[in-house]
């Protein structure tokens, strides 16, 4: 009896043994299993990095060049100041007073091209813009300003005569501005009109609205409207925002349903309640329901402002951002102003500022306003920027998938002090590199190729990227030792 006791406790042990290693048992953990190289890996944020071109008064350009070569240049001087400050895209003012930079069936030319509204320049001046752009995989988004027509120094003055296709019935003149009645559906649709036009004809990389809806401090007699169009709503505040409701929403449809790749943003003034009381933007909503895909608040002021905090700002926002992806607007121009506060007066502020941006999970990139302060580098700012951005970013996916899910980079390896790789179909490669498994790498390039020369010892991973920024999983390291 003794031997069979001890057999059978030796069996109980084994089968209690056998039964702890089996995996999903009641009491029983897992096997550990490391987790492919790949997932650990610390990534450096992706980002949109912006600057806004002023064309209305020729205020970045032309800044009174009226020659195609000296035109042509000036652009192509700063998109190479771009590229070397690894800025990813740029926000183009193609339609800053019911104007146009190509031949429209709606608008004159622009008279920023040639000094002269509604001359032919004698080129094709959009289609030039976005291919010197693409040709630097620099995004180019068209700039619109929605309303606006004209201005003028006073009411002594006269506007300059609509477009032959404009009827005089749908504008509104003030003191110093004219624009679109926004109330009025035939202004609606030709809002959508220009905007299909523009993306039907050119491959832009997005529509903007900058935060110019109903003009601030005007005097609007617009009761007949509201009597006329008015039904349902409570008051002639509420229809002014559901004018600017519907025009918006008209505008993100018509993009879905032509371009769908196209992305659209808006940037608003910086204070929620401003939009929504002064300027009848209820720019939350737009965020809610979806119909914009990027919202770039205006945060101009410094950290600390008693007004516009840029920090109580941004914090708003991220809260009020919703389905849309939130930017920022940085007031570049006001650096080394000597009217602006002490905190303009130090390229420090600018750092301040983006440890914030960088550190908010919501926003996704950062637009300096505007482009030719770049030049200027008044304090040192753009010093400060080419530090802040000194490795390139990777753009975020905004908006809508158009194309396939990129394929995954294959047979990563170094040969003979290349990094090589093989890619499929029409993407682009991401190169990461990391000097230490723990800590967060760095984007080495973005290219169309599938090698890069390497001479630094660490760790190199290659993702892929096609025509919407989406990215590929990341390949496993190799490691250059």
């Amino acid at each position: 009896m003794k031997k069979n006791h001890l057999h059978l406790v030796a069996v109980l042990i084994l089968a209690l043994l056998l039964n702890a290693c089996k995996k999903g048992g009641n009491d029983a953990k897992p096997d550990p299993v490391d987790p492919p190289v790949e997932t650990s890996l610390l990534f450096p944020k992706k980002e949109m990095r912006a600057v806004w071109i002023a064309s209305v008064y020729g205020l970045d350009w032309p800044q009174s060049v009226y020659t195609m070569a000296g035109q042509k240049q000036q652009y192509i001087d700063y998109l190479e100041k771009f590229k070397s400050l690894n800025i990813n895209a740029i926000y183009f003012q193609v339609k800053g007073m019911g104007d146009a930079f190509y031949n429209s069936s709606y608008e004159p030319w622009s008279a920023s091209i040639t000094g002269t509204r509604g001359v032919d320049p004698g080129y094709d001046v959009l289609k030039f813009m976005i291919d010197e752009a693409h040709a630097r995989d620099i995004e180019f988004h068209a700039w619109m300003n929605p309303y606006r027509i004209a201005t003028r120094a006073s009411s002594a003055s006269s506007f300059p005569a609509l477009h032959s296709s404009v009827k005089p019935e749908w504008v509104l003149d003030f003191p110093t501005i004219r624009i679109y009645n926004p109330a009025l559906p035939e202004v609606r649709q030709r809002l959508v009109d220009i905007v299909k036009e523009t993306i039907t004809k050119y491959d832009v990389d997005g529509i903007h609205f900058d935060d110019y809806f109903y003009p601030e401090g005007e005097t609007f007699t617009d009761q007949a409207d509201f009597t006329k169009y008015g039904a349902g709503m409570a008051n002639i505040q509420d229809f002014r925002r559901d004018n600017v409701n519907k025009a918006i929403k008209g505008v993100y449809d018509i993009i879905v349903a032509t371009k769908p790749g196209v992305v659209f943003s808006v940037s608003p003034a910086p204070e929620i309640t401003k939009n929504f009381n002064t300027l009848y933007a209820d720019v939350k909503k737009w965020n809610q329901e979806g119909w914009v895909d990027v919202v770039i608040p205006q945060l101009y002021q410094e950290i600390g402002n008693q007004y516009n905090d840029f920090q109580l700002r941004l914090s708003e926002w991220s809260q009020n951002s919703f389905k849309a992806a939130l930017m920022v607007g940085h007031g570049y121009y006001r650096f080394g102003d000597a009217t602006a506060p002490a905190a303009f007066q130090s390229s420090s502020e600018l750092q301040r500022q983006f440890d914030l941006t960088r550190l908010n999970k919501k926003v996704v990139g950062n637009a300096m306003y505007s482009a030719k302060y770049l030049n200027l580098n008044k304090v040192g700012i753009t010093d400060k920027l080419a530090a802040i951005y000194k490795d390139p970013a990777v753009m975020p996916f905004l908006g809508r998938n158009v194309a396939a899910a990129p394929a995954e980079a294959t047979n990563v390896r170094i040969e003979n002090g290349e990094l090589k790789w093989n890619v499929t179909g029409n993407v682009k490669s991401v190169v990461y590199y990391f000097s230490d498994l723990k800590k967060e790498g760095k984007v080495l390039t973005i290219t169309k190729g599938n090698s890069i020369s390497i001479n630094t010892i660490g760790y190199y991973s290659v993702s892929t990227l096609n025509i919407d920024s989406q990215e590929s999983k990341s390949s496993g390291v190799v490691e250059k030792k």
